[in-house]
């Protein structure tokens, strides 16, 4: 039943860069970074509260990987082993800001008590199309306020919407990762788009008051000026 599970699990191209990481190439594990450094530094950053640790915590995800490598048995994908890791070196990084940092205030820290979001859709916004540079200058303003109502977001629901809305999995494929049931993974990924989605409401009407409350007050300055 494990082979089969192996079988199933890993690709024969997997299985071959496995096994030469298993075997200690710096090459393969070279490969292995280039291939997922991006992808999994992007997880992290989305997933905790402050994206300056990104890279570090990126970077102990990989020698976590060094470590324990042999002991990957392919009962899942390559893949989906690397971001078990990832979202696990993730939550222990939020843990440790929960009792650490979370009294700290400087520039640098993220809008966590900020109403900040955005109604366009994830896969969208966080996508590079490759516009005008207004586009990506309009495109970037909504990509940062996405990710913004996104940390806001707790973070059981926040991992699921990350894992399905931006990097595309599987719901099987996010059960496996977070060791959860189908159902959990469903109603997980509901409640977080409900959620984002709440935000992005309450965010959309504070800008448009703002704005009537801005207009009103210019066109009575005229007035008044006339």
């Amino acid at each position: 039943m494990g082979h089969l599970a192996s079988v199933i699990g890993v690709s024969t191209e997997d299985a071959a860069l496995v096994a030469d990481l298993k075997a200690g190439s710096e090459d393969a594990f070279a490969i292995l970074i280039a291939q997922y450094h991006q992808p999994l530094y992007s997880l992290i950053a989305r997933s905790i509260n402050d994206p300056a640790d990104a890279a570090d915590i990126t970077q102990e995800v990989f020698i976590k990987v060094f470590r324990s490598i042999r002991s990957f048995n392919g009962d899942a994908s390559l893949r989906t082993w690397l971001y078990r890791i990832a979202v696990h070196e993730a939550s222990n990084q939020r843990r440790w800001w929960s009792r650490h940092k979370k009294q700290e205030v400087t520039i640098d820290s993220p809008f966590d008590h900020e109403e900040d979001g955005n109604g366009v859709c994830l896969s969208a916004t966080l996508a590079d199309d490759g516009n005008s540079p207004f586009d990506n200058v309009a495109q970037s303003e909504v990509r940062e306020r996405v990710e913004a109502a996104l940390r806001q977001i707790p973070e059981t629901f926040r991992t699921v919407v990350v894992l399905r809305e931006i990097e595309g999995f599987a719901y099987e494929e996010i059960a496996e990762i977070l060791d959860v049931n189908l159902g959990t993974v469903k109603s997980r990924l509901t409640r977080g788009r409900s959620a984002l989605r709440a935000l992005i409401l309450a965010e959309r009407t504070v800008r448009q008051n703002n704005s009537a409350s801005s207009f009103a007050m210019h066109s009575s300055e005229e007035m008044v000026t006339q």
